[in-house]
């Protein structure tokens, strides 16, 4: 039986490394999409193609999202049976400073492998996943689910969500199986050291081990709605084996304060943290020893910030029969745990 082929943009991040475990182990043939940089950035996939035994069903090419010409000849040369286009700058508080290449990047990034499929006559061959996000919401009804009225506050917000209607477009018009996934926050060990999740949990670890005293973040009071990485890919491939096309939440369904992230963390090396002041003046501390350990810094602050995502997963666990397998605590104890072993 012929191999399936999966094209996946942006495979060198977070999610597309465990997606190519995933499908990998399902039998599939990978190409993985990175942009060519200077400096190695294939930590997170190493263990593929770095291997003793490297993986024959993986190969990745060079591409970049702004190039249209580079992804048609991509798209032409794979002939893929699925693409999942996970690339993106994905950083909300870096989009306000570089709001074009954000929207030239995720948002029309989008349309231009859409645009492949459609000049290559492939809407019957190729389905395509598009890595939406809950942030395309913003301040709105909690929770969130499919029919929410979307108020993106961000460039990247709002360059994903004209990639969300242009996935949804050229699914009515052209007739391509082509599906948004809205993935609340997702995190895992191999989440990049800047978003605050791994931020914190790395320097926790760091105080553990004395190579720090404390660190700053932003807004504590901001709840997300954290999940497993290792669970949501799941969901990705499972919306590609619909028998039909359709948008989904993909979420837990529980939110949690960055403070309570903060807390679960340093919980994890047995310090128990307490809070004192208020905004920019507000500190955790060690409620044993008195010494403060987080402060809060402005320049982390987003212009404008969601207070809370919580989203309604209940079509997926209906139709996809896809749950979220990870608890919060379980989340944090398993970043906390690899970051531990990492730094010494």
């Amino acid at each position: 039986m012929k191999k399936k082929v999966a094209l996946i943009t942006g495979v060198t991040g977070q999610d597309g490394s465990y997606l190519t475990d995933f499908l990998l182990k399902k039998g599939y043939k990978v190409v993985g999409v990175k942009r060519r940089s200077s400096s190695f950035n294939t930590e997170r996939i190493d263990h593929i193609i770095n291997a003793k035994n490297p993986v024959k069903n993986f190969s990745y090419v060079y591409g970049d999202l702004t190039d249209s010409s580079n992804i048609l000849r991509l798209v032409q040369s794979v002939n893929p049976d699925e693409i999942y286009n996970l690339a993106a700058q994905s950083h909300v508080r870096t989009s306000f400073e570089i709001p074009e290449f954000t929207a030239n990047s995720d948002g029309l990034g989008t349309l231009r492998i859409l645009e492949a499929i459609r000049i290559l006559k492939l809407q019957k061959k190729t389905k395509f996943y598009q890595a939406s996000t809950s942030e395309i919401f913003g301040n709105t009804f909690i929770p969130q689910n499919e029919k929410t009225p979307f108020r993106p506050t961000s460039p990247y917000a709002i360059a994903k969500l004209y990639a969300y209607w242009t996935t949804v477009n050229f699914r009515d018009a052209y007739n391509i199986f082509a599906v948004n996934g809205i993935l609340f926050n997702h995190e895992g060990p191999r989440r990049g050291e800047t978003f605050v999740s791994r931020k914190i949990t790395r320097a926790v670890s760091e105080i553990y081990r004395n190579k720090r005293k404390f660190f700053l973040l932003g807004n504590l009071n901001a709840k997300r709605d954290w999940g497993s990485a290792k669970d949501y890919i799941e969901s990705m491939w499972k919306m590609l084996q619909a028998k039909k096309p359709s948008d989904y939440v993909i979420a837990t369904g529980k939110s949690h304060s960055v403070k309570q992230f903060v807390e679960e963390a340093f919980k994890y090396i047995n310090i128990k943290i307490g809070w004192r002041g208020k905004g920019l003046k507000e500190v955790g501390f060690d409620k044993n020893k008195g010494n403060i350990l987080v402060k809060v810094d402005p320049v982390y602050f987003r212009p404008t910030d969601i207070n809370e995502l919580r989203g309604d997963s209940s079509k997926a666990k209906r139709e996809l029969k896809w749950r979220p397998k990870t608890s919060f605590k379980e989340l944090v104890k398993e970043m906390m745990s690899s970051d531990l072993k990492k730094i010494k």
